[in-house]
């Protein structure tokens, strides 16, 4: 029963940051602005938030909706400090979906970063598909699940 209520709760506790912190939207990141379905970024506080501090980061799949990717700290250098968050359907169809490219080391002002939505739907249909959504799935390093655009 405690494995299950750990499970539950790694998944539902950064779905819940997530979606309340999901209203405050902009432009599309650079990576995805020319995408199907990109909605735009919203900034996003990691659980674990630390106030006033510059924080380095590494995406593992850069701006891919149809690929579950991990968002791993580093130090300015790259050397990972052990935090990581994943990313997370908001619903049925709405990704979160964190940038920039594959590998590259960028900061985060305040430890807030600014990830993507995409609607799976419109990003599927882009591809070819005839219609997509977005599932949960893992993405090592990530310990906690992660999210995807799977399409039909």
């Amino acid at each position: 029963m405690a494995r299950v209520l750990a499970l539950v709760l790694s998944f539902c506790i950064p779905f819940l940051i997530l979606s309340n912190t999901a209203s405050a939207d902009g432009a599309p990141s650079e990576a995805a602005k020319d995408m199907p379905g990109a909605l735009g970024t919203f900034e996003f506080k990691p659980s674990d938030w630390q106030e006033g501090k510059k924080t380095w980061w590494k995406d593992t799949d850069g701006v891919d909706p149809g690929k579950a990717g991990c968002h791993v700290a580093t130090d300015a250098d790259g050397k990972p400090t052990g935090r990581a968050f994943s990313e997370a359907c908001l619903d049925d169809v709405t990704l979160v979906e964190s940038n920039p490219e594959a590998g590259t080391i960028h900061g985060h002002e305040n430890d807030t970063g600014h990830p993507d939505k995409f609607d799976c739907n419109a990003w599927c249909v882009g591809q070819g598909a005839s219609k997509g959504m977005c599932k949960v799935a893992p993405a090592p390093p990530c310990e906690q699940m992660s999210a995807m655009c799977v399409c039909k």
